[in-house]
């Protein structure tokens, strides 16, 4: 809910916090329970002699590496999300579908 005293700058600003809340929460709880299915059953040792041999990358590194890759992916998923259900400006009401 917005105060009706709120400035319009605040009321913008208030609105941009909630869109980014409301993407990258789900999507950082959907990444940490993703790490945790993933790593349950793959080694980020193992994981790094297949894909990157020459780095020397730690075990922590690796599971780090891999949150962060699956929080990506999942703020991207909920972004497009966000993106489709956004409503219409008003000047598209008009525009037939067909």
């Amino acid at each position: 809910m917005t105060d009706l005293h709120d400035p319009p700058e605040a009321s913008r600003r208030r609105l941009l916090i909630q869109h980014w809340g409301a993407i990258l929460w789900p999507s950082f709880v959907a990444a940490g329970l993703a790490s945790m299915v993933f790593f349950a059953f793959v080694d980020p040792l193992r994981l790094r002699d297949i894909s990157f041999p020459q780095h020397a990358i730690s075990r922590e590194l690796g599971y780090t590496l891999g949150f962060f890759m699956f929080w990506a992916v999942t703020a991207a998923a909920s972004s497009v999300t966000w993106y489709l259900l956004r409503p219409l400006r008003r000047d598209d009401d008009d525009v037939p579908l067909g």
